[in-house]
Parts: structure tokens; C-alpha cells; sequence
């Protein structure tokens, strides 16, 4: 048998050593005096996109383009990565985020500030809308990977998890009895924005 898998979606991973009481505790005291957006947040806090900007945050905007550079070798990329736009969020308990995706962007992604247990996995969603045509009954057991309609990523503080802009992913309520840190992130190539 010849076995060849075509059209795969890569979700991409960093763990990184970065101050993350001092980030935790600047994002708190950021949402406290600026009441943030409305976005695909539920009972959350999103803060403006221009976080990349605030100088506290620069060790983590190394990191991003560290691990972008990685991912532009991978996916074959030229033209350098830009960091389009840079914010935090704050889920309390019940907090959440609807489904979405990244318009605009080439790749997005997220790093974990703080991340109880129970805060809620991102959900990323199978991308190919025809498979969604048929349902089969499948064996029992865990199917392997490339069968999975949908993949629970568990936030790991330190973690930086990237994939493309167009996958559909929401982040489930976050069921501990303490707020969850993230920041999310755009990347474009330079010449697109």
C-alpha cells in the first residue's frame, strides 16, 4: 500500500521561559483603567491590539519572532514576518471565546500567562468543509490524528501555540476558580499589511 497525506494543518509549539508574574500583573492593572473591546470574548476581558508596543512585553515579542522565523522556514515562506497586532485576554471563571478565525493574517496564535487547571482548552476545528459531508461510524478506540474532527489543545503556562490565520478555534469556559492569562497574536508577511 502507498500512503501519502496531502493538505495537512500544523499547529505549531514553543515552550518559553519568560516573567510571567510580571506580565500577569501588568495586564490586571492594564484592565482595571481601560475597559478593553468586544470581541469573540464572553465574560472576559480583551484589551486593545497594540500590546507589542508597550515595552514590558518585548521579551515575549523576541519569542514570537523566534518561533515565527522557525514556521517561515517551514512553510516555505520569503518576505519577513510582521507582528500585526498583540493583545491580552483575561477569562474569569465563565469566560470564554466563540468560534472565530484570524481574517487578514497569515498565521495567529497565543502564549499563556497564567493557565489554572480546568481554564479551558482552544478548540481548533477540522478546516475541510467537505468532510464534514459524511459522518462515518468509526471503530472504537482513538482514531489517530489525521481522523480527528477536532483537536482540545491544553493551555500550558509558557506555551506559545501557533496555526494558520483561516482555522476556526474558540477557547471553552474556563471552569477553575481563577482568571486565565493568554495573549494572542497576528503574523502577516511584510508587504501585505
Amino acid at each position: 500500500m502507498i500512503k501519502e497525506q496531502f493538505f495537512p494543518t500544523t499547529i505549531y509549539g514553543k515552550d518559553v521561559k519568560l516573567d510571567n508574574q510580571l506580565f500577569a500583573n501588568e495586564i490586571v492593572e492594564w484592565s482595571k483603567r481601560d475597559p478593553g473591546v468586544k470581541k469573540t470574548n464572553r465574560n472576559g476581558w480583551h484589551s486593545t491590539t497594540e500590546m507589542h508596543k508597550i515595552p514590558v512585553f518585548q521579551p515575549l515579542v523576541n519569542e514570537l519572532f523566534i518561533i515565527m522565523q522557525d514556521i517561515w522556514q517551514e512553510e516555505w515562506l520569503d518576505k519577513e514576518p510582521v507582528l500585526g497586532n498583540m493583545w491580552a485576554n483575561i477569562n474569569p471563571p465563565g469566560g470564554y471565546n466563540r468560534p472565530h478565525l484570524h481574517p487578514n493574517s497569515h498565521f495567529s496564535g497565543v502564549y499563556y500567562v497564567k493557565a489554572p487547571k480546568d481554564s479551558g482548552h482552544l478548540v481548533c476545528n477540522e478546516p475541510r468543509l467537505g468532510a464534514h459531508m459524511v459522518m462515518p461510524s468509526r471503530k472504537k478506540g482513538k482514531p489517530p490524528k489525521h481522523l480527528w474532527r477536532e483537536v482540545q489543545l491544553d493551555p500550558v503556562e509558557g506555551r506559545i501555540i501557533v496555526f494558520p490565520s483561516w482555522l476556526w478555534h474558540l477557547v471553552e469556559p474556563n471552569q477553575s476558580n481563577d482568571i486565565r492569562i493568554s495573549v494572542s497574536f497576528n503574523f502577516i508577511q511584510h508587504g501585505f499589511q
